[in-house]
């Protein structure tokens, strides 16, 4: 499975999955059609998967032209974002799987952002090293999505299922938020050696242009603020030990940094 990241819109990045035996193509949050449908006419595919995150216009506003080009193409998403998401024919839910390219996808449940947020994970298995894990905005590099519909304790909860995951999954967060993220995290966990050598890094990519993404959840766990809400420092810094509390609290500051 070949993994394509396309930008889009001012900060977005969309997915296209490419399966070479079948020369077959999956896309994950399409947030405009056009892109995707000239990624596919010079692969030579056709589109036969949707998968969308969540219900936002930035991550479903493909869908409907997408399925005019390719009406067999199927569109997955969450169970509880039932009526929000375009054309959606698959509900899924925690544990469900989809599968691509011989290689099965584990649906996680993970709210916070919206109430009814999936993550995609395909673990590694005997041709492939690497998880692949597509989060929409649940998590992301250094940082992670806004509470809109959800709790600082389901988002924890949501997070803590992605910690579980092995350190070398890479993460294929859907915008380009790196930067600002590390400028926010260095305030409130500044004497962390990691974090300060990721910032150099990543300013360094974005002064050039280069994407930071995908990331690696390794990486997150160093340094990402909102992947450490019980480290110590963390938990210093925002003046709680309750994680919900500590959560609530890193977030609000991120909203109005």
């Amino acid at each position: 499975m070949d993994i394509i990241r396309i930008p889009v819109l001012s900060d977005n990045y969309i997915f296209v999955l490419y399966d070479r035996t079948l020369n077959q193509a999956a896309v994950v949050d399409p947030a405009e059609a056009q892109p995707v449908l000239k990624c596919l006419e010079e692969l030579g595919v056709q589109l036969v998967a949707i998968f969308n995150t969540h219900h936002h216009g930035d991550h479903v506003g493909g869908n409907k032209e997408l399925l005019e080009a390719f009406p067999e193409a199927i569109v997955y998403g969450g169970e509880v974002d039932r009526g929000r998401i375009p054309r959606q024919q698959f509900f899924l839910k925690e544990g469900d799987t989809v599968e691509f390219a011989g290689r099965k996808g584990e649906v996680f449940f993970v709210p916070g952002h919206t109430k009814a947020h999936i993550a995609y994970y395909f673990a590694p298995d005997e041709k492939n090293e690497v998880g692949e894990l597509f989060c929409g905005d649940t998590l992301f590099a250094g940082g992670c999505g806004r509470l809109f519909e959800g709790t600082p304790a389901q988002m924890v909860n949501s997070l803590s299922k992605f910690r579980a995951l092995p350190d070398n999954t890479r993460v294929w967060c859907a915008h380009e938020y790196t930067l600002s993220n590390l400028k926010f995290a260095i305030t409130v966990d500044g004497n962390n050696l990691d974090l300060m050598k990721r910032y150099g890094e990543v300013k360094m990519a974005r002064d050039n242009d280069q994407p930071t993404i995908p990331t690696f959840i390794g990486l997150e766990k160093k340094t990402n603020p909102f992947m450490r809400w019980d480290s110590e420092q963390i938990k210093s810094a925002m003046g709680f030990e309750e994680p919900s509390r500590v959560f609530g609290r890193l977030r609000g500051m991120k909203d109005n940094f």
